[in-house]
């Protein structure tokens, strides 16, 4: 006789989901799930619309993180039109996009994920969110406040928007850098570099205490993908595709956008309604890779700024399958992207005025690929002679993750999950495994949704055994 328990949904993460955890009659795990339950329609809807509409209308798939789809939507576009957008642009864009992912960072470490490295796994629910981090270390709170403040400054100041900002559009920007915009961004950047120090202090001070859940996190073994640019670096708007092994061994590198059609298949599963990503070379599901900020750290030979180098340093010495590092990750990869847009704004043509390129659609087809802050995002389009969308595809980072989530859940529930009682404490490491990847279901799934915790465990005549809500 086997039971069923139900985290429905998941919490503190963005978007809505749910986990079912079986076990068999010795109270055993015996098998785990992440559903993902909303149906995206996104791709559906843009058909019929003219391409140049993609940008504006792709950036409303998420209020997180806007600009990720405006940049891969743009980048699509620009290969549809098949042009060489000027280089201000393309600095301006990778600004922005770099500002996007240090807000969204912010978000899921400060946010979402501090609770629990702060108050612990096994803390009260009630005081385990940002109030009881305010409460607690009030100046931790400010520093989340702060950066994510700091981003979305950044993206308003040269998109005049801080969501869904209308900028960016294909061919390049629609608008230049003036002087005085970009010495109001270089301000900010020093005192978003110092409060990512600080935190990363702290962060390694907490370590030791989270060794059971760094290595339960540690048992899935998978392939990494990212960008990197020409030199192996850390890489966020262009560059090419890499995959490495669970070693860190290149096994794919050089793959173009358009390479990536009969590189990365989608798998579709029963109990979830978000597609399955794998390498095809290695079929289904032994091509399971990993995206996002652990992914990316683990392909480059550097960040290519100099505070990241060195954090990189010490990343390296951490067990690179643990899906627990990605916090860690995460805070390298603020401090990144404020010393890039240092160094963007000190280019010599990053006030030029020519920040677009004219034309008409050259070709039927074109791929836009960029990183996310949760990992590699492509668009696909493909056009009729009109310029109207005939197909569009989104394989969104969460989606690249969705298998190594799935097996992440089952593997840290039967590390936990125990008996038929349910605690607290236990329920939450399965769900702290999924915030690890920082999931974007409303970029997946396209759904919006609240998130209430309510676990039933439920005996196979339908009764519930136990309940908890919150």
């Amino acid at each position: 006789m086997t039971q069923t328990i139900l985290i429905d949904p998941v919490t503190r993460i963005e978007g809505h989901a749910k986990i079912t955890i079986h076990l068999n009659d010795a109270g055993e795990v015996e098998d785990a799930h992440f559903h993902v339950t909303q149906v995206r329609g996104f791709e559906k809807f843009v058909e019929g619309r003219p391409f140049h509409e993609m940008p504006a209308l792709m950036s409303r798939i998420c209020g997180i993180c806007p600009v990720s789809h405006l940049i891969a939507s743009a980048k699509a576009c620009d290969a549809l039109l098949a042009v060489s957008i000027p280089p201000a642009a393309a600095n301006l864009r990778r600004i922005l996009n770099l500002a996007q992912i240090a807000q969204s960072h912010a978000l899921s470490f400060f946010y979402l994920s501090a609770p629990d490295l702060l108050l612990g796994m096994d803390a009260d629910p009630a005081q385990r969110n940002l109030f009881g981090i305010a409460q607690t270390a009030p100046q931790l709170a400010r520093d989340g406040v702060r950066l994510r403040q700091m981003g979305q400054q950044i993206i308003e100041l040269l998109s005049g928007k801080r969501i869904h900002p209308g900028w960016v559009v294909p061919g390049g920007v629609n608008q230049a850098l003036t002087e005085e915009k970009r010495d109001a961004i270089l301000a900010v950047l020093s005192e978003g570099i110092g409060i990512v120090q600080r935190t990363m202090l702290w962060f390694r001070g907490i370590l030791k205490q989270y060794e059971s859940e760094i290595q339960a996190f540690s048992a899935l073994h998978t392939l990494f993908m990212g960008l990197v640019g020409p030199d192996g670096t850390l890489e966020m708007y262009d560059g090419r595709v890499r995959i490495a092994d669970a070693n860190k061994y290149i096994i794919a590198d050089g793959l173009a956008p358009e390479d990536l059609n009969t590189t990365i298949g989608e798998a579709v599963e029963p109990w979830s309604y978000l597609k399955s990503p794998y390498y095809k070379p290695l079929g289904y599901p032994s091509g399971m890779y990993r995206v996002g900020p652990l992914a990316r750290l683990n392909i480059v030979r550097s960040c290519g700024t100099p505070h990241a180098d060195e954090e990189l340093g010490f990343f390296r010495t951490l067990d690179h399958h643990s899906s627990f590092h990605y916090h860690y990750a995460r805070l390298i990869e603020i401090l990144y992207c404020f010393e890039k847009i240092n160094q963007l704004l000190h280019t010599p043509t990053i006030l030029s005025e020519h920040v677009r390129a004219f034309a008409a659609p050259n070709n039927h087809e074109g791929i836009g690929v960029s990183e996310a802050p949760r990992g590699t995002l492509m668009h696909h389009y493909i056009i009729d002679d009109d310029g109207l969308i005939v197909r569009a595809n989104l394989v969104i980072a969460t989606g690249h993750n969705n298998m190594a989530m799935d097996r992440s859940v089952y593997q840290v529930a039967r590390r936990y999950v125990r008996g038929a009682e349910l605690q607290e404490g236990m329920l939450n490491r399965v769900e702290a495994v999924i915030r690890t990847f920082d999931p974007c279901l409303s970029c997946s799934t396209h759904a919006v949704g609240q998130m209430p915790l309510h676990v039933q465990l439920v005996a196979p005549d339908g009764s519930v055994v136990d309940e908890i809500k919150r």
